[in-house]
C-alpha cells in the first residue's frame, strides 16, 4: 500500500518574515532568513545539506513561544558569499561575527542532519546557550564509528582522508539539486516518505535545495568534505546542554540513531531523545518538542 500524505500537526514551513545579508569583517556577506517576533529569544538554525535559508521549522509556534528563528546560508550556498578552503572553525568565526553585528548573544542553536557538526562547532567556540542536534551523526571519520557506517559513507570518509581536494572535486562534478532530492528521498522509510509527499513540504524542500545550489555545487561539496573529515574541535569541550533527537524509524545511511553513541559518550551534557514511530524529519514533525526542550535550557 502506498503511504498516505502526511497527516497531523502543521509542518511549520511558512515563508520567512525577514531576509537579509550581513557583512563580515573580511567583506563577505552571510545571508539569513528570520521568522517570529524580532524581540524574541534567538534560535539559530544550521540547515541540512545543500538547503538554503528559506526552509524554517515550527514557524506556526514561534509567536506563542516568543522565539526569533534565524537560519543562515553557509558560505557558497544560497545567497552567502563563498569562502574557498573554509573550515568548521571558520564557520564558528563567521557566526560569531554575524551575531555581534546583529546584537545577538549566545543563542540557542539547532543543527539538522549535515548542519549538526556546524552547530557543534559553534558550541565548541562558546557561542551557544544550548544545542538541539536533530538527526545528526557522530563524527563519521572517527575510528570508533567505522564499523557502523554504511559502505557508501565509509567510502566517502576514505576518499576525504586520502585526497580531500579530489573528493571535493568529485562531489562538485556530480552534485545537483535534482540528485540531492533523489538522495534524501530514495532511501527514506514510510514515515519520512509520507512527509516528503506532502505537496507543501515537497515544494518548500525542493525550493530550499534549489536555493542551496544557486551558486553551483561548490558550497555543498565543501560542506561534505568538512563533515566527512576529522572535526577540528573536541566534543568534551562543549559544556552546554546538547539534546540529540532521532526518529526510531529513520532509515538514512547518514544519520540514524545507530550513529549517535559516540556523541552520547563524549558530550558532557548530552541527552538522547529517541522518538517512537517517527523518521528523520523530526525538525518538522516534532518541532514543538524540539523547541520547548531547547528553550528549557535558558541561562540562569
Amino acid at each position: 500500500m502506498t503511504p498516505a500524505a502526511h497527516e497531523g500537526p502543521p509542518l511549520g514551513i511558512d515563508a520567512p518574515a525577514r531576509l537579509g545579508r550581513t557583512a563580515l569583517p573580511d567583506g563577505r556577506r552571510l545571508a539569513w532568513a528570520e521568522w517570529g517576533p524580532p524581540e524574541g529569544r534567538p534560535v539559530l538554525l544550521c540547515p541540512g545539506g545543500a538547503t538554503g535559508r528559506s526552509l524554517g521549522f515550527g514557524t506556526h509556534l514561534l509567536a506563542d513561544l516568543g522565539v526569533r528563528l534565524l537560519s543562515v546560508d553557509r558560505p557558497g550556498l544560497g545567497a552567502s558569499d563563498p569562502a574557498p578552503g573554509r573550515t568548521l572553525a571558520d564557520w564558528a568565526d563567521d557566526v560569531a561575527a554575524l551575531l555581534e553585528a546583529r546584537g545577538i548573544r549566545r543563542p540557542h542553536l539547532v543543527g539538522y542532519s549535515q548542519g549538526v557538526p556546524f552547530a557543534l562547532a559553534c558550541a565548541a567556540h562558546g557561542l551557544a546557550t544550548a544545542v538541539s542536534a536533530v538527526s545528526g551523526s557522530a563524527e563519521p571519520a572517527a575510528p570508533e564509528l567505522a564499523d557502523a557506517l554504511a559502505p557508501e559513507v565509509r567510502a566517502m570518509v576514505a576518499a576525504v582522508a586520502h585526497d580531500p581536494e579530489g573528493a571535493e572535486a568529485t562531489v562538485t562534478a556530480s552534485a545537483s539539486a535534482a540528485s540531492m532530492w533523489d538522495l534524501v528521498t530514495a532511501g527514506c522509510g514510510p514515515a519520512d516518505r509520507a512527509v516528503y509527499r506532502h505537496p507543501a513540504f515537497a515544494h518548500a524542500f525542493r525550493r530550499a535545495i534549489e536555493e542551496g545550489f544557486t551558486q553551483g555545487p561548490g558550497g555543498f561539496a565543501r560542506d561534505t568534505v568538512l563533515t566527512m573529515g576529522r572535526w577540528p574541535f573536541t566534543l568534551t569541550d562543549i559544556t552546554v546542554p546538547v539534546d540529540l533527537w532521532y526518529g526510531e524509524h529513520d532509515t538514512s545511511m547518514f544519520h540514524s540513531h545507530h550513529l549517535s553513541e559516540p556523541l552520547v559518550r563524549a558530550l558532557p551534557l548530552a541527552h538522547r531523545h529517541l522518538v517512537r514511530d517517527a523518521g528523520g524529519l523530526l525538525l518538522w514533525t516534532h518541532a514543538e518538542d524540539v523547541l520547548r526542550t531547547l528553550l528549557g535550557h535558558d541561562e540562569g
